[in-house]
């Protein structure tokens, strides 16, 4: 990468304030020739300092000076702040410009503070989304990675590997000699603490993703079992369709919601039910789809049914969970119920019968735990009921765990497992050192890829093309 001087805006349009950043070496002097100062000048200025100054026929700018490498990328570095106008930010462009700036492209400030040492790449990537995170838990991990924790973990995992592949080093130096440096029993050992460690890392991929994206949460349930007034009530607008037509959802509709500092994205699906219409068919098979994809399925069974006519219900969304989906099971439509107006129960009334089956003896019927009693109409379980989708995850954001969140990092994690089982059965199996040497070789660059230590300039170009242009 070259050092030439590079300019943008780093501000997005709107608002009051604009900022145009400029770096690179000579670039205070570029500034000198843009702004006047009523004291000395940028290029003159030590450390860090914040000066006045105007530029003729255009505007009067503070202007914020870094020297190096005390900045964001290292070098010499300025901060224009000036009106948000979008001729003043075009008009300070041009003028930096015609003095010998160029127009950044997309993410080369942080490409230089990765260049130049400033931050490592999974750190790099870490500011775009900070940029990004839209909930409190992908702003948490954006901030945490970007202050290092996640680093500091791999590097971790390097420093054992590293140790492990100069035992094994060592012994490929005197292997005339036939001599084993390193116990056996005790590389094994290292290993597989090793590789645990790494496979664990991998796997958190799918959680962080999640909480990254929005943790997808499937609404399934019979026709006409409160599915679409629910989705309304959880996000506190009509936005999809309620009617007391069978069949009205033939689709998935999506939303997404924030609960507890948590992203959730809410899928209604069309409702199950035997039925020989085409659409509605689709609609009912990805209705199955996205109760095998989704992290939270939220199963709705009508209260108001007679429990056995559900039975088939409960059979089929059991057959189409994942393993490891977490399900919430909701008996709906708690106001139609016989009881008082909120749909609580009557102590004295009979236990049979749609309308007066008591709660314990539903759930026994279906073979399902305790359900959630809900009305979407009156609000009644709606409060339990985003408890119980959003604490298992707001617990474990909360327990601080290193979790990864890019494709990039996952994708080099698992072809680093795949080597360490390598030297793991070479180790065991009692392969010549310099095949089991070679296999940690790999293992350890995969890990460097993550820190970009060992990455091609083209997927260095991919990372960077997603930032924004100032940044």
């Amino acid at each position: 990468m070259t050092s030439d001087c590079i300019c943008a805006p780093a501000t997005a349009p709107g608002g009051a304030i604009s900022i145009v950043r400029v770096s690179g070496a000579g670039c205070l002097g570029m500034v000198d020739t843009v702004v006047d100062f009523r004291h000395g000048s940028a290029a003159s200025a030590s450390g860090f300092n914040v000066k006045f100054g105007v530029i003729p026929d255009l505007d009067e700018v503070l202007v914020s000076v870094f020297k190096a490498p005390h900045s964001y990328t290292g070098e010499d570095m300025a901060e224009i702040s000036c009106h948000a106008s979008p001729y003043i930010v075009s008009g300070i462009l041009d003028r930096l410009c015609a003095a010998g700036c160029r127009l950044a492209q997309a993410g080369e400030f942080t490409q230089r503070a990765f260049v130049a040492g400033k931050m490592d790449l999974s750190q790099a990537e870490a500011v775009a989304d900070l940029i990004a995170s839209d909930s409190a838990a992908s702003h948490k991990m954006a901030f945490s990675q970007l202050r290092g924790a996640y680093s500091q973990k791999l590097h971790e995992l390097k420093r054992q590997m590293t140790e492990l592949a100069a035992l094994l080093e060592l012994e490929l130096d005197f292997s005339e000699e036939d001599v084993e440096f390193a116990d056996r029993s005790r590389l094994r050992g290292m290993v597989q603490e090793t590789l645990l460690e790494v496979q664990k890392l991998a796997e958190s991929f799918k959680l962080g993703n999640a909480f990254k994206k929005g943790i997808p949460v499937a609404i399934v349930g019979a026709v006409n079992s409160g599915k679409s007034t629910l989705l309304n009530a959880l996000l506190g607008e009509d936005r999809a369709i309620v009617s007391d037509i069978p069949g009205t959802t033939r689709d998935t509709v999506e939303e997404v919601l924030v609960l507890n500092g948590v992203k959730y994205r809410f899928i209604d699906t069309a409702g199950l039910r035997e039925t020989d219409e085409t659409v509605e068919r689709m609609g009912i098979e990805r209705s199955f789809a996205q109760i095998g994809q989704a992290s939270v399925v939220i199963v709705l069974l009508d209260g108001s049914a007679v429990s056995e006519d559900l039975l088939p219900i409960v059979a089929a969304v059991k057959a189409h969970l994942r393993e490891d989906s977490r399900v919430i099971w909701v008996r709906s439509k708690a106001d139609l119920l016989l009881g008082s107006k909120t749909g609580c129960f009557d102590p004295q009334a009979p236990v049979s019968g749609p309308f007066g089956i008591r709660n314990e003896a539903f759930c026994s019927r279906l073979g399902i735990p305790e359900a959630i009693e809900l009305s979407a109409l009156t609000g009644q379980g709606l409060d339990k009921l985003k408890e119980a989708i959003s604490k298992p995850d707001s617990d474990s954001l909360a327990a601080d765990a290193v979790l990864v969140t890019n494709q990039r990092h996952y994708d080099a994690l698992r072809r680093a497992a795949e080597d360490l089982n390598r030297v793991q059965d070479g180790l065991e199996g009692g392969s010549p050192t310099d095949l089991v040497a070679e296999d940690l070789r790999s293992s350890l660059s995969a890990l460097g890829e993550i820190f970009g230590e060992i990455l091609p300039d083209d997927i260095l170009g991919a990372v960077f093309s997603r930032f924004c242009i100032g940044k």
